[in-house]
């Protein structure tokens, strides 16, 4: 993206700021869900109209995990009903949305209530929106009558070099292709251990759980999300009562269990929940714990969806 024509753009007045740029003024952190927030949309719709665009391409999409940042409480639907079906169907890396969606989007990560994504159109605009209603805006062009527009409204836009959320500046955390390759060690895994766990991330923080076999192996594969990183584990164990005694004291887990419809489900839960759970895993077929720290989730397999292309554009 060219940094010369980046804005970061906010409802906090410039001349409220101390010496290290931090405000110190009376604007809340957060949305008024009312003028000041329709003035961010109204600026950001002025900025992608002076750049010619009309649609957006949703880039590193999530939803509220386990832990939630937000000022605001987490909205059911991660803030994203009327949007997207509940499924999240149409929410995902890569997926292009109309500007009206975008700035609905844009709207929730205001409110900053569970989902967040990067929007963007190529090398030539993008909008990302950070903490405590900071917006930034990236364009080929110099937007004059955007920037004006924007101060009209009763918002600060403030020439910057770059987006501090831009993509380049994040370390990927996953490069491997979930390509041929990796579906033939997949049926290698298989046919040692019979069956395996699929944990498909379709959105950061959102998963869905399938049993593999050699047989069902290419029907699930065939119904992954875009983009989804995947991680094969090993299988649940038919012995929920040995899962549930070796929970660690004074820590949280990922539970993952197959409830007797087959349906398998996953949480985090901590030492306060494990009664709970017990109860809830009573009818369970099987069950497994996998841990929250990095350096202990190791599966057995790895990689991201590449696009029908065989290119992997997903940046995890």
């Amino acid at each position: 993206m060219p940094p010369s024509f980046a804005h970061r753009i906010t409802k906090y007045d410039p001349a409220d700021r101390d010496e290290h740029g931090h405000y110190d003024g009376a604007e809340d952190t957060a949305s008024d869900h009312g003028p000041v927030e329709a003035a961010y949309l109204a600026a950001i719709a002025a900025f992608a109209e002076a750049s010619g665009i009309d649609r957006l391409e949703i880039r590193e999409p999530g939803v509220t995990g386990f832990v939630h940042f937000g000022l605001e409480p987490a909205a059911e639907g991660h803030c994203l009903a009327g949007l997207f079906p509940p499924d999240l169907t149409g929410y995902h890396d890569g997926a292009e949305v109309s500007l009206p969606v975008a700035l609905e989007l844009i709207r929730a990560m205001l409110r900053d209530q569970g989902a967040w994504c990067r929007l963007e159109a190529g090398d030539v605009f993008a909008v990302h929106v950070g903490w405590d209603q900071y917006v930034y805006v990236v364009s080929d062009r110099p937007c004059t009558e955007a920037v004006a527009r924007t101060r009209a409204l009763g918002l600060f836009p403030e020439p910057i070099t770059g987006s501090p959320y831009a993509a380049e500046l994040a370390e990927p955390e996953m490069t491997e292709a979930a390509d041929e390759d990796f579906w033939a060690r997949v049926r290698t895994v298989l046919a040692s251990r019979q069956t395996a766990l699929l944990e498909e991330t379709y959105v950061r923080n959102a998963a869905r759980w399938h049993r593999l076999t050699a047989e069902n192996l290419d029907t699930v594969r065939a119904g992954l999300g875009p983009r989804a990183m995947l991680a094969v584990w090993p299988d649940l164990t038919p012995d929920v009562g040995a899962v549930l005694a070796a929970l660690p004291e004074d820590d949280s887990v990922e539970i993952v269990w197959e409830a007797q419809d087959g349906t398998i489900s996953a949480a985090v839960v901590d030492d306060t929940e494990y009664e709970q759970f017990a109860v809830l895993l009573a009818g369970a077929r099987a069950a497994c714990t996998l841990s929250l720290y990095v350096d202990a989730r190791e599966p057995l397999l790895c990689g991201v969806l590449p696009d029908d292309d065989g290119v992997l554009r997903a940046r995890w």
